[in-house]
C-alpha cells in the first residue's frame, strides 16, 4: 500500500489554513495536511515529523517566510517547498527560487487558478526524488522547472549556466517564446540547453520586448526534444550555417553509460582546454585532476605498484572516477546511489568506449 504524502501548510491566517487544508486534502493523492500558524511551530513540526512538501506564506509576523525558508532548506534539503503568497514581488520571487523553492505561486483567486495550483502540487508530490539537476538549492530537473513556470502561467526569463556555458529561456504567460545560447536561438537553442543535465539557474524579470521565435507549445517542445535526445538524433547546428560541424561534444556518447552525471576529458598539457559535458567549474576541476593523477602516479612508482588504471572517490553527493590515459585523462561524476560493484562495471564500459 502506497504511503500517503504529508504536507505542512504554514500561514498566519487561520481561515486560509482551514480552507487550504480542506482543498489540498481532496487531491487525488489524498495527502495528510498538517497546519502551522507560525514559523516556530512549523520548524518544531518538521523536527518531530516527516513531510513530503511544505507550503508557506512569506508575509508573517515575528519569523517571516524567508527566514523559515533559510532554516528549513539548510536542515531539510530534500523537502519540497512551495511559496504561496499574495505578495507578487520579483525580488521576493528571485530570492525564493535562489533559496531552492520548487514553486512560487500567487494565492489563487479563481477556480481555474486553484485547479492549476492543485495540479502543480500533485505533480510535485508525484515526482521521485532527483539526485541531479538544476539548482537553486533544491535539485530539480530543468524540465520540471520549465513545466512549473508554464503551468503557473508566469512571464519570466530563466538564465541557465553549466560551467562556462550560458543560455536563456524566455517564458511569456506560460508559453516558451524564445531561447538563446552563445551561438543559437529559438528551438535549436532550447534543445541545446536541454542537453545540459546539471547546472544552476536564475529567475530573472520578464522581457516584454523579446520577439517570439518559438511557436510550438511547451508540452510539444519538451516531448520532441526529449525524444530526440533519447534517440541520439539531436546534433544542433549553428544558426545560419548549414552543414557546419555539430556542436555536440564527443563526450555525449559516453554520457549514455548508466549512472554518469558529468564528464571532463582533461589534457595533460596545461595550455590545452578540457572537453566537458554537463560539468561545472571545469578549469579548477581540471587542474585538480592533473595534480591528483600526478601524485598517484608518483606514489605508484614509489611503491612499485605498476601502472595506474583508475582512481575512485566515494562521496555523500556523488561518486567520482578518474581514468588516466596517455596525454589525457577522463573524470566522471556518478550518481551517488550507484552500488560500488555496479559503478565499477559501468566504469569498465565507460573507459572501453572512451578508449575506442
Amino acid at each position: 500500500m502506497a504511503v500517503r504524502p504529508r504536507i505542512l501548510l504554514l500561514d498566519d491566517d487561520q481561515e486560509l489554513l482551514d480552507m487550504y487544508q480542506e482543498i489540498l486534502g481532496q487531491m487525488p493523492s489524498r495527502p495528510e495536511v498538517v497546519t502551522a500558524a507560525s514559523g516556530a511551530r512549523a520548524i518544531a513540526l518538521l523536527e518531530s515529523q516527516t513531510f513530503t512538501l511544505m507550503v508557506t506564506d512569506l508575509n508573517m509576523p515575528k519569523m517571516d517566510g524567508l527566514q523559515v525558508l533559510s532554516i528549513v532548506r539548510r536542515k531539510y534539503p530534500q523537502l519540497r517547498i512551495v511559496v504561496l503568497t499574495s505578495v507578487m514581488d520579483e525580488q521576493f520571487r528571485s530570492r525564493s527560487y535562489a533559496m531552492g523553492v520548487d514553486l512560487f505561486w500567487q494565492k489563487p483567486s479563481t477556480m481555474d487558478e486553484i485547479k492549476l495550483f492543485l495540479d502543480c502540487i500533485e505533480s510535485l508530490l508525484g515526482r521521485e526524488e532527483q539526485e541531479s539537476g538544476f539548482r537553486g538549492v533544491q535539485s530539480k530537473s530543468l524540465v520540471d522547472l520549465i513545466q512549473l513556470e508554464c503551468l503557473s502561467r508566469t512571464s519570466t526569463t530563466l538564465r541557465i549556466t553549466n560551467g562556462n556555458l550560458e543560455g536563456r529561456i524566455w517564458i511569456r504567460d506560460g508559453d516558451v517564446i524564445d531561447s538563446a545560447t552563445a551561438s543559437l536561438t529559438g528551438t535549436e537553442a532550447f534543445k541545446e540547453i536541454l542537453c545540459w543535465k546539471t547546472g544552476s539557474f536564475e529567475i530573472m524579470a520578464a522581457d516584454d520586448s523579446r520577439p517570439r521565435r518559438i511557436q510550438e507549445s511547451y508540452q510539444g517542445l519538451l516531448l520532441e526534444t526529449a525524444q530526440a535526445i533519447d534517440e541520439g538524433q539531436y546534433q544542433p547546428q549553428p544558426d545560419g550555417d548549414e552543414g557546419a560541424a555539430t556542436l555536440v561534444s564527443p563526450l555525449v556518447a559516453l554520457s549514455k553509460v548508466p549512472g554518469v552525471e558529468f564528464l571532463i576529458e582533461v589534457p595533460e598539457e596545461k595550455t590545452k582546454d578540457a572537453e566537458a559535458w554537463a560539468a561545472e567549474n571545469v578549469p579548477a576541476t581540471s587542474a585538480w585532476m592533473r595534480e591528483v593523477v600526478e601524485q598517484y602516479r608518483k606514489l605508484g612508482d614509489d611503491l612499485q605498484a605498476g601502472q595506474l588504471l583508475n582512481i575512485e572517490f566515494h562521496g555523500s553527493q556523488r561518486h567520482l572516477t578518474c581514468a588516466p590515459g596517455v596525454g589525457k585523462h577522463l573524470l566522471a561524476g556518478w550518481n551517488r546511489n550507484l552500488p560500488p560493484d555496479e559503478l565499477r562495471e559501468n566504469l569498465k564500459l565507460l573507459t572501453s568506449k572512451w578508449a575506442s
